[in-house]
């Protein structure tokens, strides 16, 4: 299959989570567009100072909230979410409501299976399936402690992911990195890379 065609499968075949972000994905999936942020330079994103190996596009879709890709973001993203505030949806979909109290609303001093479960039921929501977090362990970025774990699951059409996922609260804020590509070819040439990139993850006070 040429690239093109394969990259329009690979779109078609996901879900729609993270709402408007996954509508960007599908319609930009052959190119990642965006503005270059070049390999070995330090990048903010708010209070989130991060420095990669990696050449990456910057897609901003919201002022708290980044997508990152390398080849489009139907083959691999970064979702960067920041300033996540108590009471608001993991992923800045909306607040929490009365009639849903049960939502992936985030709330302040979550345990870390609480902040791991969190991110779940937010994939879930958005049609993914099968997921599997392996490696829930504490993390530490310059200072400020968090967590991390990887991820596995499954597109609604059955398209087998990878992925990895950093998390921590910050002056009573939420800050989450999700990074996540096929399986096939995308996630293993990226993935060491992406996790020095979480390594030197640092949160920078204004």
């Amino acid at each position: 299959m040429s690239m093109p065609h394969r990259k329009g499968a690979i779109c078609r075949a996901l879900p729609l989570p993270l709402a408007v972000l996954l509508l960007a994905a599908c319609v930009a999936s052959t190119s990642p567009g965006g503005k270059l942020q070049p390999a070995a330079s330090t990048a903010r994103v708010n209070e989130l100072a991060l420095q990669s190996g990696l050449d990456w596009a910057r897609i901003r879709g919201h002022h708290r909230m980044e997508t990152w890709t390398i080849d489009g973001p139907a083959l691999n993203r970064l979702v960067i979410v920041t300033r996540i505030k108590p009471g608001e949806h993991v992923f800045l979909q909306r607040k929490e409501r009365r009639s849903r109290p049960d939502g992936p609303w985030y709330r302040s001093r979550m345990r870390p299976d609480e902040l791991r479960d969190l991110v779940v039921d937010g994939l879930r929501e958005g049609g993914w399936a099968d997921i599997e977090t392996p490696g829930l362990r504490p993390a530490s970025f310059g200072g400020v402690p968090g967590l991390r774990f990887e991820l596995e699951m499954a597109s609604s059409s059955g398209l087998r992911y990878g992925g990895m996922a950093a998390a921590a609260e910050f002056e009573g804020k939420l800050y989450l990195l999700l990074w996540m590509a096929p399986r096939e070819h995308y996630h293993d040439r990226d993935a060491a890379a992406v996790a020095a990139m979480f390594d030197h993850l640092r949160f920078v006070r204004r």
